[in-house]
């Protein structure tokens, strides 16, 4: 899928650097499915990384000029800096497996630059009926119809 990418170079270069620094990490949310060609808007990447504690991402984020904010009361774990704004990260998923599980189902998507790991839509799809936010309900609909559309693009198998 080069060409569609949803991403900015400070963005690729990010990911860039989190696979030059050998991170395991998944995009996630609406903005894989989007990726994966649904019809859909959003304001943010959802970035789920195995292990924030990694020296890796540390120094992926370095590399960039970012840095990795921790948890401080109810506010979440983030990302700071220009190359990382768009990115939130997500420590657990609903309704899904372990990361490694979902690492080793993930679909690469290439965006010109680099290749990422992205959930597959259907995953997508079940993250979102789990957490059962309105906002999520509402998307859903054309995530189904958009993972339906891949499927019937897919080659099948004898």
């Amino acid at each position: 899928m080069a060409g569609h990418s949803i991403f900015t170079g400070r963005e690729e270069a990010f990911l860039k650097a989190l696979i030059d620094h050998e991170v395991e990490f998944l995009i996630v949310g609406l903005s894989a499915a989007i990726l994966q060609g649904a019809p859909a808007v959003t304001q943010d990447i959802d970035l789920w990384v195995r292990d924030i504690e990694d020296s890796g991402f540390r120094r992926a984020l370095e590399q960039v000029g970012a840095a990795y904010v921790p948890q401080i009361g109810l506010n979440p774990p983030m990302l700071a800096g220009d190359s990382v704004r768009l990115f939130d990260l997500v420590l657990h998923m609903s309704g899904l497996d372990s990361f490694e599980e979902e690492f080793a189902r993930a679909v690469r998507v290439d965006l010109g630059r680099v290749e990422v790991r992205v959930l597959p839509i259907e995953r997508v799809i079940a993250s979102k009926e789990a957490a059962g936010r309105e906002k999520d309900r509402l998307v859903l609909p054309v995530l189904r119809d958009a993972a339906l559309a891949l499927r019937s693009r897919r080659p099948r198998k004898n």
